[in-house]
């Protein structure tokens, strides 16, 4: 039986594509370099910062990967800091979240994310409490590598046959099935849902209803 629900964060339990394009945005600008279009930026989230840039500039050097990464920390923080970071729980969320917990499921996040940046975005829904296990990209290697989901997993105390992974991007579905992991889509993130299926979702839900309703 099924006992741990690992959820994706961006694109999966919030919506905070706006935020993500508009810093990214910015820092190319600020770099003096060819902005990628707004497309290819929603497509990499999920990615660490570190690997998604790679997608973003093919070839780019260290040097100047650790230049633009830091300056996407600083201005993703400054904006936050200034209250401009508004990252939506998408409609009917919660409540999964709540009937989730009351039939006994445990639930855990797996994002790309930092460590900073998870934490503030459950505490202004006041969710952090709901979740056994929360897995970033400081303390693992960016999806689609399977670190992060069997940190989560050891953390909860359950095997990969007792577990599945939520998420809306390919990255996901790849990081639970190499994991040994259920792997389930929504559709409503920043990837496609056929490609999601292709890639090796159990199913794609339309909204938290349907994925109650599929898990």
């Amino acid at each position: 039986m099924t006992r741990l629900a690992v959820f994706d964060c961006d694109g999966t339990l919030v919506d905070g594509q706006a935020h993500v394009c508009d810093t990214m945005e910015q820092v190319f600008v600020d770099a003096g370099l060819e902005v990628p279009d707004r497309n290819e930026i929603r497509r990499s989230v999920g990615l660490s910062l570190p690997v998604a840039l790679r997608h973003l500039v093919p070839g780019i050097d260290d040097a100047l990967n650790t230049q633009l990464v830091a300056a996407y920390k600083e201005g993703f923080f400054a904006r936050r800091q200034r209250g401009a970071i508004h990252e939506p729980l998408y409609d009917g969320m919660r409540e999964l979240l709540t009937s989730l917990t009351q039939a006994g499921w445990l639930l855990a996040v797996a994002t790309g994310k930092s460590d900073r940046g998870l934490k503030a975005c459950l505490e202004q829904h006041g969710l952090v409490d709901m979740f056994i296990s929360l897995q970033t990209s400081d303390r693992h290697p960016s999806k689609p590598h399977t670190q992060m989901l069997e940190a989560a997993l050891f953390e909860a105390g359950v095997r990969p046959d007792e577990a599945v992974m939520i998420g809306d991007t390919t990255f996901d579905i790849f990081m639970a099935r190499d994991a040994g992991v259920r792997a389930m889509g929504v559709a409503w993130g920043y990837h496609a849902p056929e490609e999601l299926t292709q890639a090796g979702a159990e199913a794609v839900a339309a909204d938290p209803l349907h994925l109650e309703q599929l898990l």
